[in-house]
This record gives C-alpha cells, structure tokens and sequence, in this order.
C-alpha cells in the first residue's frame, strides 16, 4: 500500500490550539507555511533495512537485546526531494479502519521549577487508562520529560502497549516564528534530537521508534535538512484534539470522533497542567471509536502498512 503525505491546511481549530499552547511552552498546530514533503515505506516491521540509531548505542549490549534509548526496528519512510526528512501525517490510502492515538509528553528545558512546585506535566492516570482500555499508542516525549520523570519514561517505554517516540529534547522551535518558543539553529537542532533519545536511553526505555514531532509542529525545508543525518521520519497529524487547556472533556472527545478517518493520526497531550480533561475524554473515545468498528493501532503500524 501506498503511504501518502498530504498539505494540512491551516484551521481555525489548530489556530486556536496554537495560541493556547503558546503558554505552555509550544503549540502542536501545524505551520500553515510549510510544505508536507512525500516519502516512501523504506523499512518494514519484519527486519528489513531501517534507518540508523539517531544516537549512540549503549557499551556491549547483548546480541539482538534490545538497547535501552536507541529506536527499535521499525518502519520509517524513505528521504524526500533532496534528502530532506520524510514527513507522515496519514496513511491516506488506507481503507481499513485504524487509527493512531498520540500523545505529545512536552516540558521545556527550563521548567524544572515549575515542576519542583508542584505543577504537573505527566499524567499517570491517562497511562493507566489506556492500559486498562488496552488502547496502542505512541508517546512523543521530551527528553526533559524522561529526565523529570524517568520511572514513568521507563514504565512507558519498556510496556509492548506503548513505542516511545522524539519530541525533541527542550521543546525549542525547529523554525522561528512558532507560537513564541525560542528557536535552534540547525546545529542545535540536530543536536538537540540526539539528546533526547540519550535521555530515554538513561531512563531505560527500550520501546523507541526514531520517528520525531517538531515542537509545535513547525517546520520547513531548513528543518527538515538540519534533521536529514538523524534518518528519523517526521510525524504530524491530521486530528487535531483541541484537549490543550480545554475544561470539556465531551468536547474534546466531540472533536476527535468527528475528525477521525481511516489512517487517522490524532494528536493528545500527555501533561495535566495542560491538558486536564485528555484522560477523561479519552474514556469516552476509545470505546466509541470501537464500536464503530475503528482498531487502535501505534504509529509504527501506520507506516508499516
């Protein structure tokens, strides 16, 4: 099957969403600027070629162990015009009912603080829930996150339910304007993916896919040029929530059951502070989603397909 990468017009929705999220150290609306770029399956689950660790491998791992922080065999797509980064937003093509549930673990490098004073951006409890429910799902975490929660990160990333994914490390802006986050140099940037992946691997998180969110979800050529040599594929979406600091958990779930297709990439949030009532909604979409006859796949299974 053909994996299609389609242009994400700019929406009311995501606007709004964008500016919450600005508060919050980013929004996950994407750039209404940039161009999708295409790409084509180059790896699948069953052990063909896939792309190389984006970080160095742990000293002496046994053989075929899998390695703490480094991305598992899994399925990525193939470079764009140029080289640049691939970008997958949907699997387009699909007419089997799936359906990606994600969900962006974001802290910035700077908010240690705030978190030293009680303010919370995991959220154990959606975890939790999408166990019971038994809901696939992949976490694009922040390596601050893994840092400032390193049982969680590994609870998640060592759980089959769960592939843990690249949020960037700081959650700075991979392009510049982005909803007010401070932006890397290509250098930096590169740089600053690698360091994630090195804060998953010291949390002991094995269940890694090098597929990468930019913070905010803006990007463009140069970003995707300054990320070619991490041989990660870059994941948007095409459902956006609207969970970010929303109070009605009937609307967020309203949003999603209403955006949802075949293929579907719905982007959630993984931060109480932020996003409050994702779990609450979360109850209600899964089991509905379900009886419409959706199956709850992880991201990895999108591309493979």
């Amino acid at each position: 099957m053909t994996i299609s990468v389609r242009k994400v017009a700019a929406t009311a929705a995501t606007a709004v969403l964008g500016a919450a999220l600005a508060g919050c150290g980013g929004g996950t609306a994407p750039d209404a600027g940039r161009e999708a770029r295409l790409g084509t399956p180059a790896a699948s689950a069953s052990g063909a070629p896939t792309a190389s660790p984006p970080n160095s491998a742990p000293p002496s791992p046994q053989a075929g162990a899998p390695q703490a922080g480094a991305p598992a065999k899994a399925p990525t797509l193939a470079p764009g015009p140029n080289g640049l980064t691939p970008v997958f937003e949907r699997a387009a093509q699909r007419t089997d009912k799936t359906v990606a549930l994600t969900f962006d673990a974001d802290m910035t490098s700077d908010q240690g603080p705030r978190a030293a004073d009680g303010e919370h951006f995991d959220n154990p409890q959606l975890i939790s829930t999408l166990r019971t429910l038994k809901a696939p799902s992949t976490i694009f975490m922040t390596g601050r996150w893994a840092e400032e929660y390193p049982d969680q990160a590994k609870s998640i990333g060592t759980d089959p339910n769960f592939e843990i994914a690249n949020h960037s490390y700081s959650h700075h802006a991979f392009k510049s304007p982005c909803y007010g986050l401070p932006a890397l140099d290509a250098a930096a940037a590169r740089a600053d993916v690698d360091r994630a992946f090195a804060a998953f691997r010291q949390a002991g998180a094995v269940n890694t896919v090098p597929y990468f969110r930019f913070p905010g979800g803006c990007y463009d050529d140069q970003a995707l040029r300054a990320l070619s040599t991490a041989k990660v594929t870059a994941v948007q979406w095409d459902v956006v929530s609207g969970d970010a600091f929303a109070k009605d958990p009937d609307a967020v779930a309203e949003q999603v059951l209403t955006g949802v297709k075949p293929g579907s990439v719905v982007v959630m949030h993984c931060t109480r502070s932020a996003a409050p009532v994702t779990e609450e909604a979360i109850r209600k979409i899964v089991p509905e989603l379900r009886k419409r006859g959706y199956r709850f796949v992880k991201v990895s299974e999108l591309i493979g397909k």
